[in-house]
């Protein structure tokens, strides 16, 4: 396949799959809702801090337990179903991290962007989304999901570009080390506060700075590649 209908293809697919995401979110809220507003009654409609917590969670019903398993369930196949679009056009590992990038980073902006059609949330870019639930939450401003989506979407395609182009980019074990660093430094971020949050806390300011250097790590890292590759 040509690159054109590759990112067509990962663009189309993120964009649908980013629509079936937010219409969960908004089967969870109506479920959820009334159970968070009973036991926060003071926090505003649509808030998601404080977290419900296990204990409370079965308290109100073990359904509820299964409910939540059925949740991480999901969450683990949402990620297998975006690494299998993105290995359906890859002809090689590098191809197929940057196709799931790609997808990856179109499907969770998309998401954002249904959630505000669909429900009107959020009500800004600084608003705080439970993100993943897998091992811990992942807590953040929207922002900041925003923000990495934007960057693996540009690096992903670049890549593509590159392998289609017939001049891929060949990472050294330095490069691949200092990607894998930037990625565990950015779910560091996320889940900075995660005990706090399973105790039934608010989140605390979100460590910009965590978030930054994760960035700047990924980014640095394929710009070095790059031109190493030009050199």
């Amino acid at each position: 396949m040509g690159l054109r209908r590759i990112v067509v293809a990962l663009v189309l697919f993120g964009i649908s799959f980013g629509y079936v995401e937010a219409a969960v979110v908004v089967y969870l809220r109506a479920i959820y809702d009334p159970l968070r507003q009973r036991l926060h009654p003071d926090r505003p409609t649509g808030e998601l801090f404080p977290l419900i917590l296990v204990e409370e969670l079965q308290a109100a019903g073990p359904e509820n337990l299964r409910r939540l398993a059925t949740e991480l369930g999901r969450e683990a196949a949402t990620m297998l179903v975006l690494a299998a679009a993105a290995l359906a056009v890859a002809r090689n590992p590098r191809e197929w991290l940057a196709a799931f990038v790609v997808v990856f980073g179109v499907w969770d902006i998309f998401f954002y962007m249904f959630l505000k059609l669909l429900m009107d949330w959020p009500a800004s870019l600084l608003t705080w989304d439970l993100l993943f639930l897998i091992p811990v939450p992942w807590a953040a401003p929207v922002l900041a999901p925003v923000v990495a989506s934007i960057t693996m979407i540009a690096g992903g395609v670049v890549v593509l570009w590159r392998e289609h182009g017939g001049r891929p980019v060949a990472p050294r074990g330095i490069h691949w080390a200092a990607l894998v660093a930037a990625g565990a430094i950015l779910v560091a971020s996320f889940t900075w506060d995660y005990r706090d949050l399973l105790a039934g806390g608010m989140p605390n300011p979100f460590p910009w700075w965590l978030f930054a250097s994760g960035e700047a790590a990924g980014v640095g890292a394929l710009v070095h590649a790059l031109r190493q590759d030009r050199r």
